[in-house]
């Protein structure tokens, strides 16, 4: 098997775990998808080194999170208009994406992209500090602090949430053969 077959081969099985890291880390179908091809040029023209590395799934990890990294730090510098509606026209096979109406979801798209890639990366991804820290070039220190501090947002954020979302839900939730009124008393 020639170098093309054998990389043909290998993002054949590995792509739809690959497509969804991307897709965690960018939050759109097509820059997941810009991401991943991105990514995949950059592993085929190094696949001798590649394929001959220990953990080659992780080796093509940490292209794909640098290649984000770089795209991020571009985008910084560019200006772009945004809608009111940041999922319009986006095309998101169910089987592969978290539910845009996920109100966790929405907040973890807000965090900053390093916060946001640790966090991808240890619940998603289920690596450990020390593979995430060599993943991302960076201590192992600095992944739990983004890690906090990510968590720490995501925590105010769903708190100032809260009632609005224990409202509705004490309302749409609440067993019909319970014997407490809406207020909790008991008729």
């Amino acid at each position: 098997m020639d170098l093309a077959e054998e990389f043909t081969a290998y993002v054949e099985t590995a792509w739809s775990r690959l497509f969804r890291t991307a897709y965690a880390l960018t939050g759109s179908v097509d820059a997941a998808d810009d991401l991943l091809q991105a990514s995949l040029v950059k592993v085929f023209a190094n696949w001798r080194k590649v394929r001959r590395a220990e953990h080659p799934d992780a080796y093509v990890r940490r292209i794909v999170v640098n290649q984000a990294t770089s795209t991020w730090r571009r985008a910084s510098t560019r200006r772009e208009v945004l809608t009111d509606d940041p999922w319009r026209g986006a095309a998101v096979p169910a089987a592969s994406a978290p539910d845009h109406d996920d109100e966790l979801w929405m907040l973890v798209l807000q965090l900053p992209e390093r916060q946001r890639a640790v966090l991808v990366l240890r619940y998603y991804e289920d690596l450990s500090e020390r593979e995430i820290a060599d993943s991302l070039g960076i201590a192992p220190g600095t992944v739990k602090s983004l890690a906090s501090a990510a968590m720490t947002k995501l925590r105010g954020a769903l708190a100032e949430t809260a009632p609005a979302r224990t409202t509705s839900s004490e309302t749409t939730r609440r067993d019909p053969r319970d014997p407490r009124d809406e207020r909790g008393e008991q008729q």
